[in-house]
Protein backbone atom coordinates (compact mmCIF):
# COMPACT_ATOMS: atom_id res chain seq x y z
CA UNK A 1 0.00 0.00 0.00
CA UNK A 2 1.19 3.31 -1.12
CA UNK A 3 0.15 7.03 -0.49
CA UNK A 4 0.92 10.16 -2.66
CA UNK A 5 0.24 13.43 -1.64
CA UNK A 6 -0.40 16.14 -4.83
CA UNK A 7 -1.79 19.69 -4.76
CA UNK A 8 -4.30 19.14 -6.91
CA UNK A 9 -5.82 15.81 -8.16
CA UNK A 10 -7.77 15.68 -11.26
CA UNK A 11 -10.51 12.71 -12.08
CA UNK A 12 -10.90 12.52 -15.68
CA UNK A 13 -8.56 12.80 -18.72
CA UNK A 14 -10.82 13.81 -21.42
CA UNK A 15 -10.93 17.33 -22.66
CA UNK A 16 -12.07 19.17 -19.56
CA UNK A 17 -9.10 17.02 -17.20
CA UNK A 18 -6.91 17.95 -19.36
CA UNK A 19 -7.69 21.52 -19.91
CA UNK A 20 -7.95 22.06 -16.34
CA UNK A 21 -4.46 20.81 -16.05
CA UNK A 22 -3.07 22.80 -18.93
CA UNK A 23 -4.03 25.71 -16.71
CA UNK A 24 -2.95 24.72 -13.62
CA UNK A 25 0.49 24.50 -15.11
CA UNK A 26 0.29 27.97 -16.49
CA UNK A 27 -0.10 29.35 -13.41
CA UNK A 28 2.94 27.25 -11.68
CA UNK A 29 0.89 24.74 -9.66
CA UNK A 30 1.16 21.25 -9.43
CA UNK A 31 -1.11 18.59 -10.19
CA UNK A 32 -1.88 14.75 -10.93
CA UNK A 33 -4.18 13.53 -13.42
CA UNK A 34 -5.70 10.35 -13.20
CA UNK A 35 -8.09 8.47 -15.33
CA UNK A 36 -9.35 4.60 -15.11
CA UNK A 37 -9.19 4.17 -19.12
CA UNK A 38 -5.73 2.30 -20.75
CA UNK A 39 -5.08 5.80 -23.17
CA UNK A 40 -5.91 8.80 -23.13
CA UNK A 41 -8.80 9.31 -25.74
CA UNK A 42 -10.45 5.80 -25.04
CA UNK A 43 -13.79 7.16 -23.98
CA UNK A 44 -14.33 8.69 -27.49
CA UNK A 45 -12.66 5.72 -29.32
CA UNK A 46 -15.42 3.50 -27.39
CA UNK A 47 -18.40 6.01 -29.03
CA UNK A 48 -20.15 4.78 -32.57
CA UNK A 49 -18.29 4.24 -35.43
CA UNK A 50 -19.86 7.39 -37.38
CA UNK A 51 -19.58 10.09 -34.49
CA UNK A 52 -18.67 13.41 -35.59
CA UNK A 53 -18.25 16.88 -33.20
CA UNK A 54 -20.71 19.44 -33.77
CA UNK A 55 -18.64 21.97 -34.39
CA UNK A 56 -16.03 22.63 -36.99
CA UNK A 57 -12.29 21.58 -36.25
CA UNK A 58 -11.59 25.03 -35.72
CA UNK A 59 -13.53 25.86 -33.13
CA UNK A 60 -12.31 22.74 -31.56
CA UNK A 61 -8.93 23.51 -30.25
CA UNK A 62 -8.52 22.83 -26.71
CA UNK A 63 -6.15 25.85 -24.76
CA UNK A 64 -2.92 26.37 -26.29
CA UNK A 65 -2.87 23.94 -29.26
CA UNK A 66 -4.78 23.98 -32.54
CA UNK A 67 -7.08 21.05 -33.56
CA UNK A 68 -5.02 19.42 -36.68
CA UNK A 69 -7.89 19.90 -39.20
CA UNK A 70 -9.04 21.56 -42.15
CA UNK A 71 -11.40 24.30 -40.43
CA UNK A 72 -14.58 23.43 -41.24
CA UNK A 73 -14.22 19.93 -40.92
CA UNK A 74 -16.28 17.50 -38.65
CA UNK A 75 -13.59 15.63 -37.13
CA UNK A 76 -14.36 11.77 -35.87
CA UNK A 77 -13.71 10.32 -32.79
CA UNK A 78 -10.93 8.53 -33.68
CA UNK A 79 -9.31 11.90 -34.86
CA UNK A 80 -10.65 13.75 -31.48
CA UNK A 81 -9.07 10.63 -29.16
CA UNK A 82 -5.99 11.05 -30.96
CA UNK A 83 -5.54 15.01 -30.45
CA UNK A 84 -6.22 14.66 -26.94
CA UNK A 85 -3.59 12.10 -26.27
CA UNK A 86 -1.12 14.66 -28.06
CA UNK A 87 -2.04 17.49 -26.41
CA UNK A 88 -0.96 15.61 -23.31
CA UNK A 89 2.14 14.59 -24.37
CA UNK A 90 2.39 18.51 -26.52
CA UNK A 91 2.88 19.76 -23.13
CA UNK A 92 3.87 17.11 -20.90
CA UNK A 93 1.08 17.18 -18.93
CA UNK A 94 1.35 14.81 -15.80
CA UNK A 95 -1.21 11.62 -16.75
CA UNK A 96 -1.84 8.29 -15.26
CA UNK A 97 -3.74 5.77 -16.79
CA UNK A 98 -5.22 2.72 -15.98
CA UNK A 99 -6.00 4.39 -12.54
CA UNK A 100 -9.36 4.43 -11.08
CA UNK A 101 -10.60 6.60 -7.91
CA UNK A 102 -12.94 4.33 -6.33
CA UNK A 103 -13.48 6.71 -3.60
CA UNK A 104 -12.85 10.34 -2.64
CA UNK A 105 -13.41 11.21 0.57
CA UNK A 106 -12.34 13.98 3.55
CA UNK A 107 -8.95 13.57 4.54
CA UNK A 108 -8.19 14.26 8.54
CA UNK A 109 -6.96 17.30 8.79
CA UNK A 110 -8.28 18.62 5.83
CA UNK A 111 -8.56 18.56 2.16
CA UNK A 112 -9.17 15.04 0.56
CA UNK A 113 -8.38 11.34 0.64
CA UNK A 114 -8.88 9.35 -2.75
CA UNK A 115 -8.54 5.55 -2.67
CA UNK A 116 -7.28 3.56 -5.56
CA UNK A 117 -7.59 0.01 -4.36
CA UNK A 118 -5.17 -0.04 -1.68
CA UNK A 119 -3.31 2.46 -2.52
CA UNK A 120 -4.26 6.08 -1.98
CA UNK A 121 -3.65 9.79 -3.08
CA UNK A 122 -4.00 12.56 -0.95
CA UNK A 123 -4.59 15.70 -1.82
CA UNK A 124 -5.25 19.51 -0.78
CA UNK A 125 -7.79 20.32 -4.10
CA UNK A 126 -10.02 17.75 -6.12
CA UNK A 127 -11.36 18.26 -9.85
CA UNK A 128 -13.88 15.87 -10.86
CA UNK A 129 -13.90 15.82 -14.63
CA UNK A 130 -15.64 12.15 -15.52
CA UNK A 131 -18.16 13.46 -18.24
CA UNK A 132 -20.72 15.96 -19.24
CA UNK A 133 -23.86 13.97 -18.62
CA UNK A 134 -22.43 10.79 -16.67
CA UNK A 135 -21.44 7.76 -17.50
CA UNK A 136 -23.84 5.56 -16.41
CA UNK A 137 -26.34 4.65 -18.95
CA UNK A 138 -29.81 5.74 -17.85
CA UNK A 139 -32.37 3.21 -19.16
CA UNK A 140 -35.81 2.84 -17.76
CA UNK A 141 -36.60 -0.07 -15.32
CA UNK A 142 -39.33 -1.62 -17.57
CA UNK A 143 -36.72 -2.40 -19.77
CA UNK A 144 -35.53 -5.62 -17.98
CA UNK A 145 -39.66 -6.77 -18.84
CA UNK A 146 -38.93 -6.73 -22.69
CA UNK A 147 -38.79 -10.14 -24.33
CA UNK A 148 -35.68 -11.87 -24.07
CA UNK A 149 -35.36 -12.21 -28.03
CA UNK A 150 -35.53 -8.19 -27.95
CA UNK A 151 -31.72 -7.24 -28.72
CA UNK A 152 -31.17 -4.21 -26.41
CA UNK A 153 -28.92 -1.99 -26.68
CA UNK A 154 -27.97 1.59 -24.67
CA UNK A 155 -26.30 4.43 -27.33
CA UNK A 156 -23.10 3.77 -25.18
CA UNK A 157 -22.79 0.13 -26.39
CA UNK A 158 -24.15 1.44 -30.30
CA UNK A 159 -21.00 1.01 -32.52
CA UNK A 160 -22.61 0.37 -35.90
CA UNK A 161 -25.44 -1.24 -37.85
CA UNK A 162 -24.79 -4.73 -38.25
CA UNK A 163 -25.28 -5.09 -34.76
CA UNK A 164 -29.07 -4.45 -35.47
CA UNK A 165 -30.89 -7.86 -35.03
CA UNK A 166 -32.94 -8.20 -38.61
CA UNK A 167 -36.41 -6.26 -37.91
CA UNK A 168 -37.32 -2.84 -37.20
CA UNK A 169 -35.67 -1.05 -35.09
CA UNK A 170 -37.40 1.09 -31.84
CA UNK A 171 -34.93 3.86 -30.65
CA UNK A 172 -36.01 5.55 -27.91
CA UNK A 173 -35.06 9.00 -26.91
CA UNK A 174 -34.89 12.31 -29.59
CA UNK A 175 -32.08 14.43 -28.85
CA UNK A 176 -29.46 14.72 -31.05
CA UNK A 177 -27.81 11.42 -30.79
CA UNK A 178 -31.05 9.46 -31.21
CA UNK A 179 -31.71 11.12 -34.05
CA UNK A 180 -28.19 10.31 -35.86
CA UNK A 181 -28.30 6.79 -34.62
CA UNK A 182 -32.37 6.64 -36.00
CA UNK A 183 -30.83 7.80 -39.16
CA UNK A 184 -28.14 5.71 -39.57
CA UNK A 185 -29.81 2.47 -38.40
CA UNK A 186 -32.72 3.74 -40.78
CA UNK A 187 -30.49 2.91 -44.18
CA UNK A 188 -30.56 -0.74 -43.23
CA UNK A 189 -33.60 -1.53 -41.06
CA UNK A 190 -37.61 -0.06 -40.70
CA UNK A 191 -37.09 2.09 -37.62
CA UNK A 192 -39.16 4.14 -35.22
CA UNK A 193 -37.53 6.97 -33.60
CA UNK A 194 -39.66 7.81 -30.13
CA UNK A 195 -39.43 10.79 -27.77
CA UNK A 196 -40.46 14.32 -26.95
CA UNK A 197 -39.16 16.87 -29.86
CA UNK A 198 -35.98 18.77 -28.47
CA UNK A 199 -35.95 21.43 -31.29
CA UNK A 200 -33.60 21.72 -33.98
CA UNK A 201 -31.08 24.06 -35.38
CA UNK A 202 -32.32 24.51 -38.92
CA UNK A 203 -28.76 25.89 -40.20
CA UNK A 204 -27.75 22.97 -42.19
CA UNK A 205 -24.51 21.55 -40.70
CA UNK A 206 -21.63 20.67 -43.53
CA UNK A 207 -23.19 24.43 -45.61
CA UNK A 208 -21.71 27.24 -46.37
CA UNK A 209 -24.23 28.54 -44.44
CA UNK A 210 -22.69 27.19 -41.52
CA UNK A 211 -19.62 29.36 -41.86
CA UNK A 212 -21.49 32.52 -41.33
CA UNK A 213 -24.20 31.10 -38.76
CA UNK A 214 -21.77 29.19 -36.43
CA UNK A 215 -20.06 32.05 -35.23
CA UNK A 216 -23.38 33.59 -34.00
CA UNK A 217 -24.48 30.40 -32.59
CA UNK A 218 -20.84 30.53 -30.82
CA UNK A 219 -21.56 33.93 -29.12
CA UNK A 220 -24.85 32.94 -27.84
CA UNK A 221 -23.79 29.37 -26.83
CA UNK A 222 -20.66 31.80 -24.61
CA UNK A 223 -22.49 34.50 -23.38
CA UNK A 224 -26.24 34.14 -23.98
CA UNK A 225 -27.23 30.96 -22.79
CA UNK A 226 -25.46 30.97 -19.59
CA UNK A 227 -26.47 30.29 -15.86
CA UNK A 228 -26.62 34.32 -15.39
CA UNK A 229 -29.64 34.79 -17.61
CA UNK A 230 -33.23 33.48 -17.49
CA UNK A 231 -33.05 32.33 -20.74
CA UNK A 232 -29.98 30.60 -20.17
CA UNK A 233 -31.22 28.94 -16.94
CA UNK A 234 -34.29 27.81 -18.66
CA UNK A 235 -32.00 26.32 -20.89
CA UNK A 236 -29.76 24.86 -18.41
CA UNK A 237 -33.18 22.70 -17.03
CA UNK A 238 -34.21 21.33 -20.44
CA UNK A 239 -30.77 20.46 -21.55
CA UNK A 240 -30.02 18.29 -18.34
CA UNK A 241 -33.21 16.85 -18.53
CA UNK A 242 -33.29 15.76 -22.31
CA UNK A 243 -30.64 16.47 -23.89
CA UNK A 244 -29.59 18.91 -26.37
CA UNK A 245 -31.68 20.06 -29.67
CA UNK A 246 -31.36 17.80 -33.14
CA UNK A 247 -27.97 19.39 -34.53
CA UNK A 248 -26.31 17.27 -37.82
CA UNK A 249 -29.64 15.48 -38.74
CA UNK A 250 -32.81 17.36 -39.14
CA UNK A 251 -36.17 16.48 -39.10
CA UNK A 252 -36.65 16.28 -43.24
CA UNK A 253 -33.58 13.91 -43.06
CA UNK A 254 -35.71 11.51 -40.77
CA UNK A 255 -38.49 11.46 -43.16
CA UNK A 256 -37.02 11.16 -46.32
CA UNK A 257 -35.09 7.84 -44.81
CA UNK A 258 -38.42 6.74 -43.55
CA UNK A 259 -37.85 6.76 -40.08
CA UNK A 260 -41.51 6.76 -38.02
CA UNK A 261 -41.44 9.62 -35.85
CA UNK A 262 -43.41 9.45 -32.85
CA UNK A 263 -43.53 11.79 -30.13
CA UNK A 264 -44.69 9.59 -27.47
CA UNK A 265 -42.75 8.53 -25.12
CA UNK A 266 -42.25 4.61 -24.58
CA UNK A 267 -44.00 4.18 -21.07
CA UNK A 268 -43.79 0.72 -20.57
CA UNK A 269 -43.86 -3.01 -21.72
CA UNK A 270 -47.05 -5.29 -22.86
CA UNK A 271 -46.29 -9.38 -23.53
CA UNK A 272 -42.76 -8.20 -23.74
CA UNK A 273 -42.92 -5.30 -25.82
CA UNK A 274 -42.51 -1.92 -25.69
CA UNK A 275 -45.78 0.65 -25.18
CA UNK A 276 -46.21 4.08 -25.90
CA UNK A 277 -47.64 6.72 -24.35
CA UNK A 278 -51.10 6.12 -26.71
CA UNK A 279 -50.97 2.16 -25.49
CA UNK A 280 -49.77 1.54 -28.74
CA UNK A 281 -47.24 -1.50 -29.02
CA UNK A 282 -44.53 -1.47 -31.38
CA UNK A 283 -43.00 -4.50 -32.64
CA UNK A 284 -39.26 -4.01 -32.36
CA UNK A 285 -36.68 -6.92 -32.93
CA UNK A 286 -34.08 -4.10 -31.79
CA UNK A 287 -34.60 -1.31 -28.75
CA UNK A 288 -31.67 1.66 -28.98
CA UNK A 289 -31.73 2.87 -25.79
CA UNK A 290 -30.66 7.35 -26.03
CA UNK A 291 -32.06 7.84 -23.43
CA UNK A 292 -28.61 8.99 -21.80
CA UNK A 293 -26.82 8.66 -18.65
CA UNK A 294 -27.14 8.92 -14.91
CA UNK A 295 -24.85 11.38 -12.87
CA UNK A 296 -23.47 8.59 -10.54
CA UNK A 297 -20.90 9.86 -7.79
CA UNK A 298 -21.59 7.34 -4.99
CA UNK A 299 -17.66 7.27 -4.51
CA UNK A 300 -17.30 10.89 -3.79
CA UNK A 301 -18.74 10.92 0.50
CA UNK A 302 -19.79 14.37 0.17
CA UNK A 303 -23.24 15.76 0.82
CA UNK A 304 -22.92 17.70 -2.13
CA UNK A 305 -25.55 16.62 -4.92
CA UNK A 306 -28.92 17.64 -5.81
CA UNK A 307 -32.07 15.22 -6.49
CA UNK A 308 -31.08 14.97 -10.35
CA UNK A 309 -27.20 13.70 -9.49
CA UNK A 310 -25.51 16.64 -10.40
CA UNK A 311 -23.60 18.58 -7.65
CA UNK A 312 -24.93 21.79 -6.22
CA UNK A 313 -21.98 24.12 -8.21
CA UNK A 314 -21.55 27.10 -9.61
CA UNK A 315 -18.88 27.55 -12.18
CA UNK A 316 -17.42 24.17 -10.82
CA UNK A 317 -17.03 25.47 -7.71
CA UNK A 318 -18.31 23.78 -5.21
CA UNK A 319 -18.84 26.35 -1.81
CA UNK A 320 -19.70 23.95 0.91
CA UNK A 321 -16.51 21.95 -0.04
CA UNK A 322 -13.65 24.20 0.27
CA UNK A 323 -11.17 22.18 -2.53
CA UNK A 324 -13.66 20.69 -4.65
CA UNK A 325 -14.24 21.41 -7.96
CA UNK A 326 -15.84 20.13 -11.22
CA UNK A 327 -15.39 20.64 -14.47
CA UNK A 328 -16.77 19.36 -17.81
CA UNK A 329 -20.30 19.35 -16.58
CA UNK A 330 -23.01 19.90 -18.81
CA UNK A 331 -24.25 23.74 -18.42
CA UNK A 332 -21.59 24.24 -16.29
CA UNK A 333 -21.76 27.89 -16.71
CA UNK A 334 -22.95 28.07 -20.22
CA UNK A 335 -24.41 25.62 -23.27
CA UNK A 336 -21.06 25.97 -24.80
CA UNK A 337 -19.63 24.36 -21.31
CA UNK A 338 -20.67 20.95 -23.40
CA UNK A 339 -18.84 21.17 -26.30
CA UNK A 340 -14.86 22.08 -27.22
CA UNK A 341 -15.20 25.85 -27.81
CA UNK A 342 -16.57 26.34 -24.33
CA UNK A 343 -14.67 23.58 -21.76
CA UNK A 344 -11.44 25.74 -21.75
CA UNK A 345 -13.34 28.69 -20.26
CA UNK A 346 -14.42 26.53 -17.41
CA UNK A 347 -10.92 24.85 -16.79
CA UNK A 348 -9.70 28.26 -16.80
CA UNK A 349 -11.98 29.73 -14.00
CA UNK A 350 -11.47 26.46 -12.01
CA UNK A 351 -7.98 26.48 -11.98
CA UNK A 352 -7.47 30.03 -11.00
CA UNK A 353 -9.97 29.76 -8.43
CA UNK A 354 -7.42 26.71 -7.14
CA UNK A 355 -4.38 29.21 -7.79
CA UNK A 356 -6.26 31.92 -5.88
CA UNK A 357 -6.85 29.70 -2.71
CA UNK A 358 -3.05 27.79 -2.79
CA UNK A 359 -2.11 31.73 -2.72
CA UNK A 360 -4.36 33.43 0.18
CA UNK A 361 -2.98 31.03 3.48
CA UNK A 362 0.71 32.13 1.56
CA UNK A 363 0.07 35.48 2.00
CA UNK A 364 -1.61 35.30 5.42
CA UNK A 365 0.91 33.74 6.78
CA UNK A 366 4.03 36.38 5.23
CA UNK A 367 1.92 39.15 6.41
CA UNK A 368 2.25 37.40 9.65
Amino acid sequence: MTTQHIETLIIGAGQAGLSTGYHLQQLGRPFLVVDGHERIGDNWRHQWDTLKLYSPAKYDALPGLPFPAPPWSFPGKEQVADYLESYALHFDLPVRMSTRVHRLEPRAGGGFTASLGEDTITCDNVVVATGTFGRTPNVPDFARDLDPSILQLHSSEYRRPDQLAPGRVLVVGASHSGCDIAYEAAEHRPTTLAGRDCGQIPVRWGSRALRYTFPVLRFLWLHVLTRRTPLGRHEMTEVRRHGGPMLRVKREDLRRRGVERVLDRVTGVSDGRPVLGDGRVVEASTVVWCTGFRQVFDWIDFPVFGEDGFPREYRGVVDSVPGLYFCGLAFQYAFSSMVFLGVGRDAEYVARRIDARQVAPSQVATAA
